[in-house]
Formats: C-alpha cells, structure tokens, sequence
C-alpha cells in the first residue's frame, strides 16, 4: 500500500462521493440479508401447512387451507422481490458514486500524469522511450483504476455482507454458523495465495507489454527507414519473437488465474455439505427449523463472492501497487529545469552573451561546447558554422534552456538566463529546430500553433508567404486544411521546414534562432526567405546555424565552432583574410554553384 499512498490526495478530493457509495452499499446489503429471513418463513410456514394439511385429509376446510396457502406465498414472493428491487436500486446508486468516482479520479491521474511529462526536461525524453512512457499513462493507469473503484467497492460490500450475514447467522445457530463458515477463510487464503503469483507475473507482462508498445511505436515512426532498407521481415520477426514471449507469459498467468473458479466452487460445496448436514442434526433436535437450513445454504452462497473476493481484491491491488509504482517512478522524477518567474510576461531587448561556457550533455557525458565565449547585441546577426558535433545545435538548446550549462553562465539582457522566466523566455524565442516537427493536423493550424494569440486565416497565409511555403499550400487540394500526418509526413523536407518556420515567425519573437532550417530547400526560394529575413528580422537578434553560407545575409558576427571551442570568430570579411576553415566552406560553395550555373547553361 506504500505506493498507492499517492492517491489518497483523489479520494480525499471525491470523499463525499466515496462516502456515499459505502452507504448505498450497507442500504443494499441489508435488504439483501432480508430476503433469506422471509424465505425462510416462507419455508417454515409452508411446512407448517402442509402439517395441517394433512390434518384435516378428507374434510372440506382441506380445500380453504390450500388457497390461503397459495395467496400467502404469492405475498412471500411479492416480499422477496420488492426487496431485491430495493437493493438492486441501492446496487445502482453504489456504481453511480464509486465507479463513477473511479473513472473520474483516472481522468485526474492522467491529467497529472501528462502534465508532469510535459514539465520534465529533454534528458528524461532522451533516457525513456516513447512506448513505456504511453503505457504507464494507459494501461498502468487502467490497472490503478481497477483498484480505485472496483476493488473499493468490492472491498466495501465484503465488509458489510459480513457483518450483516454472520451478525443474521450468529441470531439464529452459533454453532451451525461455525460449522458453515470452517472452509471459508480456507477459500480466501487459497485464491490469496493464488493472487500473489497473479501479481508476480501481471507485473511482468506489463513490462514486456510496454516493450511490445516501444517497438511498435519505433516501427510505425522509422517505417520509412524500414521499407528502404526492405528489414520489414526482420521486424515481423523480432515483434514475433517478443509476442511469443508476451503470450507464453499470459497463458502461464492465465493457468494460474484458472485455478480461482474450481476452489470458490469446491469450498462453496463444502460449506453447503457441512451447512446441510450439522443443520439437519440440529433440526432433528428441535434446535432449528427446516427453514433455517434454507436460510444459511443462502447466506454461505451471499458470503461465497465476498470472501472469495478477499484474493481477488488483493490481488487488484497488488496489480495496481505495481502499476502505481511504475508510475511513481516517473512522478518522482524532478525537473532539472525549473521556470523562477512562471507568471512573468515581458518582452526581451536581445542583448545575448555567453561567459565561459561549458555543457556536457547529462544523458551521454559528451562535452559539446568548451570554454565558449561571444557577445552578440540587440538586433545583430550571428552566424554559427562548424562541422556537425561542433556543438552548433547545443547553443540553440542553451539559449531556449532545454538544458542548463555545465559551467560559465549565459546572460541576456544582462540577466543570467536561469533567472529569467523560462515560459517567457521560451515565447519570445522564435526557433526552428534541424529536426523539424509537425503535429498530425492541418498545416493552418501547424502554423498557428506558434502564435500566442488565435491568429485569423489572413494573417496564417501573410506568414506562409514570408516562409515561401504559400504557393505550395495553395496547390495542395485542400489548401491550408490539409492534414499533414504523423510528423508531417504527406510534406517534403522543403515544405516541412518552411511550415515550420513560418510557425516560428507568427510568434513575432524577439529573438530567431534558425537551425540549418534552409538546407532542404532550393535556391530560389532560399533567396526569399532570406529576402524576407533581411526586412523582418533587421531589428531582432538572429542566430543561424548553417552547414553554409548565405550570401543574402549579412551577418554582424560568424563563430566558427570546433569541438565545442571558437576555432574561428569575426565578420566575413575577417575570416576570408584568416584563410581557415570558414574560407575554404566558402571557397568550395562558390566551386559547388560555378559547376551548377555551368550545367545550366
């Protein structure tokens, strides 16, 4: 129960719909008891006129005994069935409190669940993957479930069917009760043991099913990859393989589970056997009546589900305690990257300055920058180039805080980043990624995402023409309606990487940060983007992060990086005169269009 500690906080939150649900159980359970109590006088009256039936044999008050008889029973049934009505009522009204208290606390689980994902820092997302992470979110959730409204409500109704039965017992036979109920807590320890191995193995499977989910999710994702390096067999294969692993597990669980129904059935039989037998003795010595005999054969059948219920709600919640802990693994984690002023909203001037910079990747133990140091005005343009694993792209997750720096300090605005509201920071940071992302939606509202207000249809296409990616749209069949798919995969490169920076441009952000976000795109629609970026982006700090260089920009500062360090640093007429490694990236794209412009003619 440790781990399910957590979730007081839910019950607390719904205790009066909790509350409720435990006093329609005990409403429900007491009409229940009352139904073998008026079945047993029915009995015990029956046997009694049958008596005197006999009694009067021949004569014709015979007859008049029979129809009172008969009207009497039908008042009995009558009885017997308005009660079960009453407690199937209360039954109703139990579901309605408890498992709709379950259902509701599932949803607030869930609801804290994601947003604390989307609270942790990239090196979680980097450590964990993708299918364990949906898992716990669902199928451990579903197992919590099971606990927080079955199993509550089961555990309710066994509690107060056994004091009702027994205390109903006890009024009329100590020892007969005794006798009925000797095989009944042999029943509960059984199934328990049984729930033990249950949740043994239920905690297995629901770690090979997240492995199953992983590999499905990777498939799906990489199905690109999969097709072109035609290992669609191979992966049949190895999802084969893990499925085996998954269903011999299941059906060893199910062998288990399988012994659950033969034991409530054998112990139910034996408690009827001892009940019918111990109960005839003492009928035949004047201590009971007939009838009572009828009665505890139905109380032993009312305890059956209860006790056997005993194992199955241990188990319940032993399946949920796993679950829970899995998921307490992840709630426990701690964001590294926390946000000081959350409510803060202001804007950003740009002034941008890294002061002795070292960042080794907390995931890997790689040191991407070293002793990185640049200052970069409001309004200016930088330009980072360096092989790749130079740590260009580490700048950018510095600079939008994705992660914090090992060493050194990062200021803007002369305020060390860490200090600075990172929602705000984040919302006035326009950044388009080298992996590019879109959501499986339309491209309006891929674009609109980016925006912090509800942008109208004129001002998405104004920012689809500054990206170039508005004709393209226009000649789609839907235009700006249509779906992209899963990542964006019905778009090119070109086309994914222009929407992506036509959402980070209807920001309207303070600073741009621009990854390798032209390199899938042609020359021409380079040159108007970059046509645009010139007017748009003349008073805003801009960082671009290339492979190459753009002749349409002109930038106030071009770092050089490699290995982390400032190989390079200076305008390019500076780094031309060095003749390093930037004169010869700019010697050899001069040869690379030569050769283009001589093919075309």
């Amino acid at each position: 129960m440790r781990e399910l500690k957590f979730l007081n906080r839910f019950f607390w939150k719904y205790r009066w719909r909790l509350a409720l649900g435990i006093v329609f159980i005990c409403i429900s359970n007491y009409f229940q008891v009352l139904q073998p109590q008026v079945i047993r006088e029915a009995l015990d009256l029956v046997i009694d006129y049958v008596n005197t039936y006999r009694i009067y044999d021949g004569f014709e008050v015979q007859g008049e005994f029979f129809g009172i008889l008969s009207h009497t029973l039908m008042l009995f049934a009558g009885l017997v069935l308005l009660l079960a009505l009453i407690m199937g009522f209360f039954l109703y009204l139990t579901r309605q409190t408890i498992i709709v208290m379950s259902r509701l606390i599932e949803y607030d689980l869930r609801e804290v669940i994601f947003e604390h994902y989307e609270d942790l820092s990239l090196e979680f997302y980097k450590r964990n993957n993708t299918g364990d992470l949906m898992n716990r979110i669902t199928e451990d959730v579903n197992k919590v479930r099971m606990y927080l409204g079955p199993a509550v409500m089961y555990l309710a109704n066994l509690i107060s069917t056994i004091i009702f039965v027994i205390a109903s017992m006890l009024a009329v036979s100590p020892t007969l009760t005794l006798y009925t109920l000797i095989p009944l807590p042999v029943l509960a320890v059984s199934i328990y043991y049984v729930s033990n191995i249950i949740h043994t193995r239920s905690t297995l499977i629901q770690q090979q099913l997240s492995k199953l989910t992983s590999i499905a999710q990777e498939v799906f994702s990489g199905i690109r990859v999969v097709k072109s390096y035609v290992r669609e067999r191979q992966q049949v294969q190895f999802f084969a393989k893990q499925s085996d692993v998954y269903k011999d597990m299941s059906v060893d669980l199910a062998k288990v589970d399988a012994w659950f129904f033969p034991l409530m059935v054998f112990m139910v039989g034996a408690a009827t056997v001892l009940t019918v037998y111990v109960g005839g003795l003492q009928v035949v010595a004047g201590e009971i009546s007939a009838g009572n005999i009828a009665e505890f054969v139905i109380y032993v059948n009312m305890l059956t589900w209860p006790v056997t219920a005993i194992g199955w709600i241990a188990s319940i919640v032993q399946q949920a305690a796993a679950s829970q802990k899995r998921i307490n693994e992840f709630l426990d984690t701690k964001a590294t990257i926390t946000d000081p002023h959350p409510e803060y909203r202001g804007g950003l001037k740009g002034d941008i300055t890294f002061e002795n910079v070292t960042f080794v990747y907390p995931d890997t133990g790689i040191k991407a920058l070293d002793n990185l140091n640049f200052t970069l005005k409001a309004g200016e343009k930088l330009a980072i180039i360096g092989r790749t694993g130079s740590g260009k792209t580490s700048v950018a997750d510095l600079l939008l805080r994705m992660y914090d720096v090992t060493s050194g300090r990062i200021l803007i605005d002369g305020q060390d980043i860490r200090e600075i509201g990172l929602a705000n920071l984040r919302r006035k940071i326009g950044y388009v990624p080298q992996d590019v992302f879109l959501f499986s939606d339309t491209i309006k509202a891929n674009i609109a995402f980016g925006a912090d207000h509800d942008p109208d249809d004129a001002e998405i296409e104004q920012f689809a023409k500054h990206a170039a990616v508005y004709k393209d749209i226009e000649g789609l069949t839907l235009g700006f309606d249509t779906l992209v798919g899963e990542r964006g995969v019905t778009l090119s490169g070109g086309q994914k990487q222009r929407v992506s920076i036509a959402r980070a441009l209807i920001k309207r952000p303070d600073i741009v940060i621009l990854d390798d976000s032209l390199s899938a795109v042609d020359t021409n629609t380079e040159q108007q983007i970059l046509g645009y970026f010139n007017q748009a982006l003349q008073e805003k700090t801009s960082i671009i992060i290339t492979h190459r260089i753009y002749g349409h920009l002109t930038f106030d500062k071009i770092i050089v990086l490699d290995q982390g360090r400032v190989a390079e640093m200076g305008t390019h007429e500076e780094l031309l005169a060095n003749g390093g490694y930037y004169s010869e990236i700019v010697e050899r794209q001069m040869a690379e269009e030569v050769e283009v412009d001589e093919d075309a003619e």
